[in-house]
């Protein structure tokens, strides 16, 4: 993993501990920025920076959601929940790269080794990402 600063450790503990002193409610992005007294960017660094400390110490991880907005979470239902959100969209983007890129690319050079190649890629890539969006999934 990469070094992250020290300026982007500090920035992560101001957005942790105004968390811990919100929890078990979540903050929006704005308010942990004007908490913090960072900026909008500072503070999405900061939320990634934290993300990674999480991951590395062990501490429940640090997820947004519409209900919640950014929190840490120890509940295994609404993990798994955005887990599955977060695939279903990240399936959403390979179709459409499917559909809208490589699909016009082989239509215009039939013979592309590499669109082949990558059109098959991504169909396994696809093929994962649906089973594992489907609710009760293992």
């Amino acid at each position: 993993m990469d070094k992250r600063s020290p300026t982007a450790e500090r920035h992560a503990d101001l957005v942790r501990t105004a968390l811990l002193q919100t929890a078990p409610t979540g903050r929006k992005l704005l308010e942990l920025a004007a908490e913090c007294g960072l900026s909008r960017w500072q503070t999405r660094r900061a939320i990634s920076a934290l993300k990674d400390s999480c991951a590395e110490r062990g501490w429940p991880p640090l997820i947004w959601t519409r209900e919640a907005d950014y929190h840490f979470c120890a509940s295994e239902p609404e993990l798994e929940n955005w887990e599955r959100a977060w695939i279903s969209e990240r399936l959403t983007q390979f179709r459409r790269m499917l559909t809208g890129t490589l699909a016009p690319h082989l239509q215009l050079f039939p013979h592309s080794t590499w669109a082949e190649y990558l059109t098959a890629q991504v169909r396994a890539i696809e093929s994962n990402l649906e089973m594992a969006s489907r609710p009760g999934a293992h």
